[in-house]
């Protein structure tokens, strides 16, 4: 039997391909500077140099645009917690993780989470990719705090769900820009600093 012969993208659909990661890619980085609520259609057309109107062929909304850019980001997280060696310790895991969503954030890649009244959230609430990327990530990383919690890494009288949540906010802290504009760490330092305040506390050793 003959192997089926794959299936060829035309150019037009290639064009189009391309045309919609540009899109995706600039609305992920304008959401990382200024979050959904500030960001416009127009800017994101404009920046990559096409119609709305055209825009408007790949994503119905700004709602769905955006949607767009936090199932990307999700999917990038889901590719680091596979990269992440399976015999490291779990509290290693949760570090790397932090420190690798910290960076993100601090070059500018990672979106800005949408306020809890945002009509985007409403949207990401309705988005099965979103949905189903962060359910596996929270399960992932709940399960290694969870043993890091029972090895003794992290205290376990704290409730994973509150660990999972302030691992969570790492990734939007507002200190990291603080710290960046304030010009006195690198970048590499920002993140050693507030990856010791999140694991190790602010109390004296």
């Amino acid at each position: 039997m003959s192997a089926t012969a794959p299936v060829k993208t035309s150019f037009k659909e290639q064009m189009l391909l391309a045309r919609e990661e540009a899109i995706v890619q600039t609305a992920n980085r304008l959401l990382a500077e200024k979050g959904f609520e500030s960001m416009t259609v127009d800017e994101v057309a404009a920046s990559v140099g096409i119609a709305k109107a055209s825009l408007y062929k790949h994503f119905p909304s700004k709602e769905d645009l955006a949607a767009a850019a936090m199932v990307r980001i999700m999917q990038r997280t889901l590719d680091f917690l596979a990269s992440v060696p399976a015999d490291d310790k779990p509290a290693a895991k949760l570090r790397a993780v932090v420190r690798w969503a910290m960076e993100v954030q601090l070059a500018g890649e990672m979106p800005l989470l949408p306020h809890q009244n945002s009509s985007l959230r409403a949207t990401l609430m309705g988005n099965k990719g979103y949905l189903d990327r962060l359910v596996t990530i929270s399960d992932r990383l709940g399960g290694w705090i969870q043993a890091a919690q029972a090895d003794g890494s992290l205290d376990p009288k704290l409730p994973a769900i509150a660990v999972l949540y302030t691992l969570f906010a790492r990734a939007c802290d507002p200190v990291l820009g603080f710290l960046k504009a304030g010009g006195q760490q690198t970048d590499e330092q920002i993140v050693e600093l507030v990856l010791a305040t999140c694991f190790d506390g602010l109390a004296a050793r």
